[in-house]
């Protein structure tokens, strides 16, 4: 018999898992087919394992994070096969004219530097509809540094265990911004080779483990922007 979802702790009792298909919004199709020419041309955009990632249930989508470019290489290399709901730095929402763009996108924002129970709750139950969520377990762009890994998405897997989880490699993405040189940006796709969730490992183990196996294919690069 599969798992049973679990409450976060302080949180609302678990729901059953729906399994339905994201049918992504016509905010995010459209700011997802803008942005593609500039990946897709001028950085060169190569995609791999993408089949690793389910077209349908929900999937827990962990990453690196070294530029700003990287949520929008995520959206973009996954489109037509997801829609890619990010837990996002509350911050943006405050941009003049993005948090409708951002709502409509249907991301997620979350309090940087605290434990946002609200944010991990709206993720849980988006993700027993049957989304898939991004989150980069470093929590902010490394900026040439090694980070540890935040709890987060360990959380989110302890909550919704049926979740499939899958890694995604970025590189190239901090030369987006070095014109005139031209960058060549690469996403890598792959199931953790460790698998989901263990027996008795706790939130923090979960997403130090998802971080190293990532930084292994996408080493700390300093991005200019």
């Amino acid at each position: 018999m599969p798992a049973r979802s679990q409450p976060l702790p302080g949180g609302a009792p678990s729901g059953k898992i729906l399994g339905v298909i994201d049918n992504p919004s016509l905010t995010y199709l459209t700011a997802m087919r803008l942005c593609s020419p500039i990946l897709r041309g001028w950085a060169r955009l190569e995609v791999s394992g993408l089949d690793c990632m389910p077209a349908q249930g929900p999937v827990l989508l962990a990453g690196n994070h070294d530029s700003f470019w990287d949520p929008i290489a995520v959206g973009v290399a996954a489109l037509g096969r997801r829609q890619v709901r990010a837990l996002a730095k509350s911050s943006l929402w405050k941009v003049k004219g993005l948090s409708a763009i951002l709502n409509g996108m249907g991301q997620i924002p979350i309090e940087r530097g605290k434990s946002d129970s609200a944010a991990l709750q709206r993720a849980v139950g988006e993700l027993r509809d049957g989304a898939c969520i991004g989150i980069f377990p470093e929590g902010t762009r490394s900026l040439g540094r090694q980070l540890r890994a935040r709890g987060g998405i360990g959380r989110l897997a302890q909550a919704v265990p049926e979740a499939s989880i899958v890694c995604c490699a970025i590189l190239g993405t901090t030369d987006m911004s070095r014109f005139p040189k031209r960058p060549e940006v690469k996403l890598h796709f792959f199931p953790p080779s460790g698998g989901g969730l263990r027996s008795g490992e706790t939130a923090g183990e979960l997403s130090a483990r998802l971080l190293d196996e990532i930084r292994a294919h996408a080493p700390v690069v300093a991005a200019s922007r």
